[in-house]
């Protein structure tokens, strides 16, 4: 960055943080919008509704700033995991995996999950986006509608593809820049055994079987450019949008059928700011249906059960519950290789049976040793790689529980992990799949062995799943879109039943996307502020009514 430009970025910096001291010290009554939740969804609608000046927008998020190295530096994502910047979510109990409970971190803080993630952007494949048409019965939802969305919000910094590829768009999205030997190493394995190799992940590789190719990630200059810094950011100078950090959603009130306004807790104090126009939801999958619960919003046995006054019987919250369950493979080193980018620099998507049209297993080449508690003491590498692969059509479905009447009281998560006896056959072989690739010719070069499963088969490859089982960090689907009685959302997001309040989040998936959430929760924030300025008639410079 040159000397002119360094100022530019300060003076920016300065008027955005004095603009928000005193739109937060000044908080209104009202404003036309309330997005809960600055995430990967939340952003992006926030950002979109302000762009409109005339549209008041208050942004609240439970935690505060991004501005810090771990979240900064591509590299660090790990030391977020377990911090002040991750909720610490943990699963309960779970019997397929002999009692274990798994820990699922979300993000918490400005960016959310975009902020602590690994910065993948994977769009998700055809079939998905079609199967969301399908089950909303709007064709805003389909692939290739949502193709056009993603052209024009990406800034695409790799080879031009005017198909499949957009350039003037806020997300910038580049491939893994010099990989390392390892990440080359990934892609000649894979072309052996007859996977197809794609100059990106995000075209023709997502339309058909799948392939492998470089991961594509929300990396600038060589700092994360979550979708925070990619919508809000740009904005925080703005007289119109206030960002409210430290803020936890307690609930939704009503008047009758009709959301107007939203209680959280501030700095000690209980607030509740009402909403003119519309109240949003974009807290995530776990937090979003909490928030739905408490405010009534729910199966009537359960909340009866608590006593919270029924508003809206909705069986569907908190059911559905799925996530990506990945199994890590790893290998020692001959000689220590530093991670590079991300180190995660390959991506890769394939199928566990040749007669399906689809993948349902996806994988992330980890360039060091991950391993879960119990397969720590297999004796894990001090240099390695790992295969971080996994399941990416579960059947296993769980859901999430109110332990109590408190808003601030933890869930119950009850992830259901391998539940369906189809997830261990695809696990299986996954598995296979994960040891054919990292035991190839390819990687000779670069490593002394195979350092876990081993040449494992049946009831020994079982427990090894078993043991090895973590989450993607992909939970998703508990307030699903569809028309169903299980479902929680019509097409447009908007909540079943009431008025003025939309969920936007991964919480709305039909069934998780084929691969990383990011960029699908970038989607649904696109089309959610699409709607929403639709519904009000708004374009800009006009007045919300």
């Amino acid at each position: 960055m040159d000397d002119v430009a360094s100022l530019e970025a300060a003076d920016f910096a300065r008027r955005a943080r004095e603009n928000q001291a005193r739109l937060t010290i000044e908080l209104r009554p009202d404003y036309d919008f309330i997005v809960c939740g600055a995430g990967s969804s939340g952003s992006v609608i926030a950002g979109r509704l302000a762009e409109n000046p005339d549209a008041s927008v208050l942004l609240l998020e439970a935690r505060g700033s991004d501005e810090c190295d771990a979240v900064l530096d591509p590299a660090r994502w790990p030391a977020n995991l377990g911090s002040e910047r991750d909720w610490g979510f943990k699963a309960e109990p779970n019997p397929n995996l002999d009692g274990r409970e798994i820990p699922m971190s979300m993000g918490k803080g400005l960016g959310g999950g975009s902020s602590i993630n690994v910065m993948v952007w994977a769009r998700g494949h055809r079939s998905d986006w079609d199967f969301f048409a399908a089950e909303a019965g709007d064709r805003r939802w389909s692939y290739e509608n949502v193709l056009q969305v993603y052209r024009r919000i990406e800034n695409w910094q790799g080879a031009p593809d005017p198909d499949f590829r957009g350039t003037g768009g806020p997300v910038w999205v580049q491939p893994a820049r010099s990989p390392s030997p390892i990440a080359l190493a990934m892609l000649e394995a894979a072309q052996g055994l007859g996977i197809p190799v794609f100059d990106h992940p995000n075209g023709r590789m997502m339309e058909g079987a799948g392939g492998a190719a470089f991961t594509d990630m929300l990396v600038r200059n060589g700092r994360r450019h979550s979708l925070y810094r990619a919508y809000v950011r740009p904005m925080l100078d703005r007289p119109n949008l206030t960002v409210v950090t430290g803020a936890h959603v307690r609930r939704v009130v009503f008047r009758g059928r009709r959301a107007t306004a939203v209680e959280f807790e501030h700095n000690g104090r209980r607030m509740s700011i009402g909403a003119r126009a519309e109240i949003v939801l974009s807290l995530g999958a776990l937090q979003t249906p909490r928030v739905l619960m408490h405010s009534g919003i729910g199966d009537r046995r359960e909340l009866d059960g608590f006593g919270i006054p029924v508003v809206q019987n909705l069986p569907g919250v908190g059911k559905n519950l799925q996530d990506h369950v990945s199994f890590g493979c790893t290998w020692e080193y001959s000689e220590p290789l530093t991670p590079r980018n991300s180190g995660s620099e390959v991506t890769m998507y394939w199928k566990s049976r040749p007669k399906l049209e689809t993948p349902d297993l996806l994988f992330c080449q980890v360039e060091f040793p991950v391993s879960s508690e119990r397969t720590a003491s297999r004796g894990v590498p001090k240099h390695g790689w790992t295969m971080f692969a996994g399941l990416a059509r579960p059947e296993s479905r769980g859901r999430l529980r109110l332990k109590n009447a408190d808003p601030s009281a933890p869930l119950a998560i009850d992830a259901n992990f391998l539940s369906d006896e189809r997830d261990m056959e695809t696990a299986a072989a996954c598995v296979e799949l994960c040891r054919e690739v990292g035991n190839a010719q390819a990687f000779r070069p670069f490593v002394r062995g195979e350092a876990m499963p081993g040449d494992v088969k049946g009831d020994l490859l079982d427990q090894y799943i078993r043991d090895a089982a973590v989450t993607y960090w992909h939970q998703s689907c508990t307030a699903k879109m569809g028309t169903d009685d299980m479902s929680v959302i019509d097409g447009t997001l908007r909540v079943y039943g009431l008025e003025a309040l939309r969920v936007a989040d991964g919480s709305i998936m039909p069934r998780v996307t084929t691969g990383n959430t990011q960029a699908p929760c970038a989607m649904i924030g696109e089309l959610a502020a699409e709607m929403i300025l639709e519904a009000h008639g708004i374009h800009h410079g006009s007045v919300v009514a």
